[in-house]
């Protein structure tokens, strides 16, 4: 218990958009942080699970404040908070390819929305704790080491497929053009004829 106690104190004192959030409503009510950070986690479980709009609200949660956190990053000097939501990207983009199979029958249990949302922001979490950077080295870059360059290859392959199938595309469709061409200029020729003859007995007159 004191450890759980501990990390949570450790989060509250990390310097983000949610913990400069509870610092200013701490200096305006006079309630510490760590009450408002409990009361906010309360409500915000009890509406994923009776509220209208969870699924809304889930990936709001999953989206918006890792998207405003790449962006800093992207902004700064440093790397490694780069290599932090590039990790939870790419562990976000399976958990969505994953959910996409599996919403239709999990989203009737009536605590999905909030394992969700408690499993996103497990994800997001800063220091050793993190959901992704664990999730990452654990499951996901063992398997792709061990399959990436049978995937690569795959990649090659359809790569030079299409690019076969566009270069037959486009030389069919440059013949008909030409083609088409071909037919329209005797046809015009033709049509020239008898006008010229027109104007010619048009002069003999």
């Amino acid at each position: 218990m004191d450890g759980l106690r501990q990390r949570i104190e450790h989060l509250l004192e990390q310097r983000n958009l949610v913990t400069e959030a509870l610092g200013a409503l701490e200096a305006k009510t006079g309630v510490d942080k760590r009450y408002l950070a409990a009361g906010a986690t309360t409500l915000l479980s009890l509406y994923l699970l009776f509220g209208f709009g969870a699924s809304l609200l889930c990936n709001v949660i999953g989206f918006v404040y890792p998207a405003y956190a790449s962006i800093k990053a992207i902004e700064s000097p440093s790397k490694e908070d780069d290599t932090v939501w590039l990790t939870y990207w790419v562990v976000y983009g399976l958990f969505g390819l994953a959910e996409f199979f599996s919403d239709l029958l999990l989203s009737w249990f009536p605590f999905y929305y909030a394992g969700k949302c408690a499993f996103l922001l497990f994800c997001m979490m800063p220091g050793p704790w993190n959901g992704a950077h664990m999730l990452y080295h654990r499951a996901v870059r063992p398997l792709f080491l061990k399959h990436h360059e049978a995937v690569d290859s795959v990649v090659r392959d359809l790569g030079g497929r299409a690019l076969d199938v566009a270069v037959g595309i486009t030389r069919d469709v440059l013949q008909t053009l030409a083609r088409g061409r071909a037919l329209v200029s005797p046809a015009a020729a033709l049509g020239a004829e008898p006008q010229a003859s027109v104007t010619q007995v048009q002069k003999d007159k």
